[in-house]
């Protein structure tokens, strides 16, 4: 039986930018080298998180290569390749792959909402050109498009697709693949907020945006859940809710990256079109912050 790409807590970094627009490298190796110390198990580079969405192709590439370069072995690399276009992932998955990561992130294509045949296909083709494992992600909020059940069912047939971020929110969901497809293709939590309910129902871990602020934290809620310790993870989920919650209130990364400037990490600047946070939603992240320890109340 294939073996999950990692168990336990990934985080999926952000990428900070400096003011005129360039990638800071410095600070992202810093970032990197925070998390790993923190105990993190893998780390996701290109992905929601680190806006790659506003990056290059060249920059994308080049980000992924510093990431590998920089973890040097200490952590997994899990590496964002997806695209509306499937020769634009076989792409980048192959430079991820000469790059030395050890996966692959793959969201369904944005915008041109595939069926399920066409997702099918799609990641039969980018598994038909690459040799690295596959983690599927599902995040209809963003994409326009679901996985079914039976589409997990099916693409778990190959054995590069290792299987699935899923951030759909729905249980239902979770549950139908895990009765159709069993320990033959892995869940992981796309939802920080969703962490305990679904490693309960089997998942083996998360890939999180929180983590780029409590590392430890995410860590250890989902070590106690692999443990089968679900009553102090769901005593961890419940303590750290208000908090995750005020990192969602838009859409992220803004609320993170606020968050780890905010107390003293430094992640640099968004990228147009996304922009800083203000008024009400920036006083109730503050809070929140405050709330879990992270803020003096004079911040």
């Amino acid at each position: 039986m294939r073996e999950p790409v990692f168990t336990g807590a990934c985080t999926a970094v952000v990428t900070p930018f400096q003011e005129n627009g360039a990638i800071n490298y410095d600070l992202f190796g810093r970032l990197i080298d925070g998390q790993i110390e923190q105990g993190v198990d893998a780390i996701c580079v290109c992905g929601t998180t680190g806006e790659c969405a506003t990056l290059s192709t060249r920059e994308h590439i080049a980000l992924v290569d510093y990431c590998v370069k920089r973890v040097n072995h200490r952590a997994k690399v899990i590496a964002g390749a997806g695209s509306n276009d499937t020769a634009a992932a076989v792409y980048l998955s192959q430079h991820a792959q000469d790059s030395g990561a050890d996966a692959l992130l793959h969201v369904t294509p944005y915008y041109n909402k595939a069926s399920q045949a066409g997702l099918i296909k799609h990641f039969e083709a980018i598994s038909g050109q690459v040799e690295l494992p596959i983690i599927l992600y599902n995040v209809p909020s963003r994409t326009g498009v679901s996985f079914t059940a039976e589409t997990y069912q099916a693409l778990a047939q190959d054995p590069k697709i290792n299987g699935v971020k899923e951030a759909s929110g729905s249980l239902s969901l979770l549950t139908r693949t895990r009765n159709l497809c069993g320990d033959s293709f892995y869940i992981w939590s796309g939802n920080d907020d969703q962490v305990v309910p679904m490693m309960s129902l089997g998942a083996v871990g998360v890939i999180s945006a929180a983590a780029n602020l409590i590392p430890d934290v995410m860590f250890r809620m989902s070590h106690l859940c692999l443990e089968g310790n679900f009553r102090e993870a769901g005593a961890l989920q419940l303590a750290y809710a208000d908090l995750i919650e005020a990192l969602f209130l838009e859409v992220n990364p803004i609320p993170i990256k606020t968050a780890m400037n905010l107390a003293g990490y430094s992640a640099g600047s968004l990228r147009l079109p996304l922009c800083g946070m203000s008024g009400e939603n920036l006083e109730r992240l503050r809070q929140a912050m405050t709330r879990a320890g992270l803020l003096r109340k004079s911040a």
